[in-house]
């Protein structure tokens, strides 16, 4: 339909290699809805009549429920679906469909619409998932466990502070999502092929009917950039990461070398020759997806750094990027949801593991930093603790005063104070005694708690909002649709 300039159609071999209508469903509701949109606008600037109007959004909205055929020879969605119309309204109508509009300018805005919906769906999908985390956090506030630095044991903790802190990661990322909105939320349609339009139509009306917050000005940009796509693939590509990073965790614990959590059978799959074996196979898949969302964005990015200005069908290929990242991120979401609500926790283990490693050796150092011994020499003094301890095969807690004495030759420390301090210490009071803002300590996790749930119900009425906006400005559009086609 759109060949007029040149002599020939395209072969069946160079029509499937140029054709995106496959990728395309994702985005044929949001290109009926525009073109809604601007044939109300061009028949409320009186540059199309009633008739023609009428015709045009009954045509649209008759395509609404309709299953496309993806072998009608049409290049892509906007293609076919202006040619469906051509074919119900009849050219003296429908032909005026793509007046003052391009492909370029519908296109980004299917894909901006796309991608809105699509941070939405997301956001509320990180909420949960947060939700879920504090959830657990609220159960295992004294469930032991060692923290890790280089894989090695470092410090006690709780349970609930390495939840929490996957929780505030989630937070990030949702709150980097909610702020890509803003940038996404703005309207290209009317902005034509690149330059604009000579005929009288109101580009600020599409966008309010649309639910945009506004417009992306400049047409050569608001056709031609996909700066707004990497951005919001990258950001995806940060929480998958974090996403993977939980995984990982989870596969590890989940070893009978840790056996520190079990994971639900759901999310688990058998050998296929060891009957044993009950793999994190999930998990592992979640790692996976993070590699090929980062290869989205990296195409992307490839994509669009070897353009001139203007339009080139090369940013064809981006759209599928986009679709694979959405559908990645939204189910890794929903699957870490459940596997935190079904996860089982190994407690005793948990403990076991935390109090069998000499990791009040800080503690000790922070002890007598307390009564007035300078830190590095506290540092030296707990090190020797821990040598001793480890070359005799047992914990620091059970050296002997002459031990001790070892550790404090050439200080000034009383080896007396020292072992009296040792016999104070335990895990549990380790953790009692963290009192800096957001430590492991145990009266930190309630406040942290506390002020997470705030937060989620928060970030829950805004993005309620920011739907019910959209919303509501597509449900005013389906209005007016109605109050003319009857």
């Amino acid at each position: 339909m759109y060949r007029s300039r040149l002599g020939t159609d395209l072969s069946d071999i160079t029509l499937d290699y140029v054709s995106s209508i496959n990728d395309d469903s994702e985005i044929a509701l949001y290109d009926i809805l525009g073109s809604q949109a601007h044939s109300l606008m061009l028949f409320q600037k009186n540059i199309i009549t009633k008739n023609d109007a009428k015709k045009i959004l009954s045509s649209l909205e008759n395509l609404k429920n309709k299953k496309f055929d993806t072998s009608s020879g049409a290049e892509d969605i906007h293609e076919l679906i202006e040619s469906l119309v051509i074919k119900e309204a009849g050219m003296a109508s429908g032909g005026k469909l793509h007046t003052a509009r391009s492909r370029n300018d519908q296109v980004v805005l299917d894909i901006r619409m796309k991608i809105r919906d699509d941070i939405n769906i997301l956001c509320n999908c990180l909420l949960d998932t947060i939700e879920a985390l504090v959830s657990v956090a609220n159960n295992h506030q004294k469930t032991i466990m060692p923290l890790y630095t280089h894989l090695q044991q470092a410090q006690a903790g709780l349970f609930s502070h390495y939840l929490l802190a996957q929780a505030d990661i989630l937070q990030r990322d949702f709150e980097r999502l909610y702020e890509t909105f803003q940038r996404i939320n703005q309207s290209p349609l009317g902005a034509g092929p690149v330059g604009g339009t000579s005929i009288p139509i109101d580009r600020h009306s599409t966008a309010k009917m649309l639910g945009f917050d506004g417009l992306v000005e400049n047409s050569l940009d608001a056709t031609s950039a996909r700066d707004f796509v990497a951005e919001y693939v990258s950001m995806v590509a940060i929480l998958m990461t974090n996403l993977s990073r939980i995984s990982e965790d989870f596969v590890i614990w989940s070893t009978s070398e840790f056996s520190f959590i079990e994971l639900s059978d759901e999310f688990t799959s058998p050998s296929s020759v060891m009957p044993q074996k009950k793999n994190p196979d999930i998990l592992e898949l979640t790692r996976g997806k993070t590699a090929e969302v980062i290869g989205n964005l990296t195409a992307i990015l490839t994509t669009v750094k070897g353009l001139a200005s203007g339009y080139g069908r090369d940013l064809q290929q981006v759209k599928s990027s986009i679709w694979s990242t959405s559908k990645i991120s939204i189910s890794a979401l929903l699957i870490l949801k459940s596997i935190l609500l079904t996860l089982k926790v190994n407690v005793k283990q948990m403990k076991k593991v935390t109090e069998s490693s000499n990791l009040i050796a800080l503690d000790i150092a922070e002890k007598l930093v307390q009564d007035g011994v300078p830190f590095r020499v506290t540092h030296k003094i707990s090190g020797i603790l821990v040598q001793l301890a480890h070359n005799s095969k047992k914990p620091i807690s059970k050296l002997t005063l002459s031990d001790i004495e070892k550790s404090v030759v050439g200080t000034k420390v009383d080896p007396a104070m020292v072992s009296k301090i040792i016999s104070s210490i335990t895990v549990v009071s380790s953790l009692k005694d963290r009192i800096s803002y957001g430590s492991s300590g145990s009266n930190e996790q309630k406040r942290m708690i506390s002020d997470r749930v705030k937060r989620i119900n928060q970030y829950r009425t805004d993005i309620s909002n920011r739907e019910n906006n959209i919303n509501s400005s597509i449900d005013d559009l389906e209005r007016q649709i109605r109050e003319i086609i009857g």
